[in-house]
Formats: structure tokens, sequence, C-alpha cells
């Protein structure tokens, strides 16, 4: 019997193997083939959000009660805000550094995209309103929030119970076992899922390598190379340094352990898509503590975006370079700060992407029509940086992990 390659190797191979099949299809009439990657790359993503909800949900409420009872919580949530902050900090410094350095706007106009600004109207929003569409979108109906996938409103609330079941001691036993049991069964569910990985991944690449614009690619080539290049840095060299430096674990184990995540998260650009993934490989490959990955994985996931915050930050200067604006060093400092709000996210407001980017524009008067030069290259660009905005998530679990076994042991 003919040994199959692991996982990992299988879904490596069936990645290469997509985006050349799509590189070899681009330009071509290949209605058939496309259609069978749509529909094949589509249920893999809806397999994974199927069981997302209910793995975020349980994760979180049995992660708060297995470390309020090991008097951790404290210590969890400080270091994960503060990690999850200063990678954030480090990687908008690097998107605002490198567009500095390479200047990707020089020699282009804004004249050159003038029909496709026309044309595009953008969602704007000031920062008030904004924050009140997000704490809208963060207390709500939770069962409103089941329905629709608002994982942010979904945590907050897990988080609440989590709590709320430890304050009461041991009354409700049956019901934090329910929890516990919750998650054994959508992780068994993601092992099964994980199966079709390999053929999900291969159609997703297919299907973005045949159907991007090649010639809108050579107009913005060097501000594509420039963020592509920054966010690989970061997630290349940066945050696998923090992992050494923090925890002295290897960033080639920790790269291989990694793997099925940062490809899924590459082909599908979904942090949330990706979660069960990404929490299968913590506890699984990283032998993190379920409690620890329940709690900063699904967190990072909403909260942690080191590609988004380093891609919105350099595209504002980008697009200042574009329109023939100096901006003073105050005005760079208000770009750190919208971006790191925005990067968070903008649950209930549809297409939140679009609209955080917009604030980021407006906050130092830059047009926010010209997120219409941005948007035909944005699904490229969301490949990188969603797969480091989700190794930011797995390293971040590591980091905890290991502050709190410091912490336990001395």
């Amino acid at each position: 019997m003919v040994k199959l390659p692991s996982l990992n190797a299988q879904i490596l191979i069936a990645a290469i193997l997509g985006a050349f099949l799509g590189w070899l299809a681009h330009g071509g009439e290949h209605e058939t083939a496309l259609y069978s990657a749509n529909l094949l790359g589509t249920l893999f993503i809806d397999l994974l959000k199927m069981v997302m909800i209910p793995l975020v949900f349980c994760a979180i409420v049995n992660g708060i009660a297995n470390l309020r009872r090991h008097r951790q919580i404290n210590l969890v949530w400080k270091t994960t805000l503060l990690f999850f902050a200063t990678t954030t900090i480090i990687a908008i410094v690097i998107g605002l550094g490198a567009s500095h350095l390479f200047k990707p706007g020089a020699g282009l106009h804004l004249e050159m995209f003038a029909d496709a600004m026309q044309q595009f109207e953008a969602k704007q929003l000031t920062l008030p309103e904004f924050f009140t569409q997000f704490l809208h979108g963060v207390f709500m109906n939770p069962f409103k929030a089941l329905a629709e996938g608002n994982i942010l409103a979904i945590v907050a609330f897990a988080l609440l119970l989590g709590i709320a079941l430890v304050m009461a001691s041991d009354r409700y036993p049956q019901l934090l076992a329910l929890f516990e049991e919750g998650m054994g069964v959508s992780m068994q569910m993601i092992n099964w899922i994980m199966r079709l990985a390999p053929f999900g991944i291969a159609a997703l690449l297919f299907k973005l390598v045949a159907t991007q614009d090649a010639s809108l690619f050579a107009t913005l080539t060097k501000f594509i190379l420039v963020v592509t290049g920054t966010t690989l840095l970061h997630g290349l060299v940066v945050l696998p340094a923090l992992l050494y430096l923090l925890t002295r674990k290897n960033p080639l184990w920790f790269l291989k352990q990694a793997r099925e995540s940062l490809l899924t998260a590459f082909a599908t650009s979904s942090s949330s898509a990706t979660m069960p993934v990404t929490m299968r490989c913590a506890t699984k490959n990283m032998h993190v503590k379920p409690e620890i990955a329940g709690f900063v994985v699904p967190l990072g996931a909403t909260v942690n975006m080191d590609g988004t915050a380093l891609y919105e930050a350099a595209a504002a200067l980008f697009v200042a370079q574009l329109a023939g604006i100096e901006l003073s060093l105050g005005q760079q400092l208000v770009i750190c700060l919208t971006t790191m709000i925005a990067a968070m996210g903008a649950p209930g407001i549809p297409s939140a992407g679009m609209v955080t980017m917009v604030m980021v524009l407006q906050s130092v008067g830059l047009p926010a029509e010209a997120i219409a030069i941005l948007l035909p290259i944005d699904r490229l660009l969301d490949t990188v940086r969603t797969a480091v905005n989700v190794e930011g998530d797995m390293i971040g679990s590591l980091v905890v992990q290991h502050m709190t076994d410091a912490h336990s042991s001395s």
C-alpha cells in the first residue's frame, strides 16, 4: 500500500500546483475549470466557516473558565494585548518607513486613475461615527451575532459568559462540561474538513492566479512589490525574531508547524475562515494549551491585524505621493493611530475593510475616492497580509504560553 505524504506536504504541493495551473490558464477561456475551482474553493471556505462559530464560542468560554481556575487570566490577557499592540506598531512603522524609502507613488499621478475614481463612491465615516458603529457591532444580541457570524460580538459575549461561569464557582458544572465537549467535537470536525484542504487550497489559488489583471499590476508594480516585500519582512523576519527572543523557539520549527494555517490563510484571504485551522495548528502541532489558544487565537483573529495595519499605513502614503501631498510628522502619527484602530475592523459595517481604509485616508485629508485605485489589486495583496495576520496570532499564543509557564514556575 502506497503511503501518502503528510497533510502538510499535501497542502504545499497542492498550493504550488494550483498556482502553476492558474498561471497556465491565465488569459484563456476556461469557464468549466474556473467554475469547478470556484465551487470547490467556496465549499472548503464554507465548511470552515460552518464550524468556526461553535469552535470560537466554546473555545473562549472554556478557555476563560480554565484560566480563571489557575488564576492566570490577568497575566494572559495583559500579555496578549501587549504583544498584539507591539507587533501592530512595528508593522505600521515598517509600512511607513518603506513608503518613504522607496516612494512607490513617484512617477504616477491621480489623473491616470481618474475614470476609476469617478466611478467609485467611497462610503465615508467620521471617527466618532466609526466608534459608534464599532461598539454597536460588539455589544449586540448574541443570537443575532451567532446567526450573522459577527466574530467580535461573539468573542465579547463569550468572554463575559466565561467570566460569569467562573464567578458562579461550581454551580454550573454541566454547562462548563458542555462547552468543553463542544470544543472537542468542533476540533474533530476540523480534522475531517482538513482532508479536503489540499483540493480547496489548490482550487482557490488556481482561480486567484487565473483571473488577475496583469496590465493593472504592471502600472502598480512598485507599490505591490513594496507592500508585499515589507509584509514578508514582518512575517519572515520580525515575528519569528520576536518568537525566538521571547521563547527561544526555532523559527523554522514554527513555520513547519504553522504551514497548514499559513497556506489556508493565503488561499482564503480570511483570518476568520482560517481560525479553525489556526486553532488546530496551535493545539495539535505546537502543543499550546487549549485554554490559552482558545483565548488568544479568536481574539487575535479579530483585533490583531499586523499585515492589514502595515498595508493601510503604506497605502495612505502611496495615495499622498500620487496626490503630490507632503505629509507632516504629526499627520503621519495620526495615520499610525487611525491605522491601529482601523486594523481592528468594524463589525456590522458592510465592506468594512474599504470603510476603514477610507477612514485612514480621511484622517489626514487625502481623497477617499483614491481607494478605487487599490480595489483591483486588493485581492492579491490580501493573500500575504492575511497569512501574516494569522502568523501573529499563532506566535502570540506561543509567547503567552511561555510567559504564563515561566510565571507559574517562578
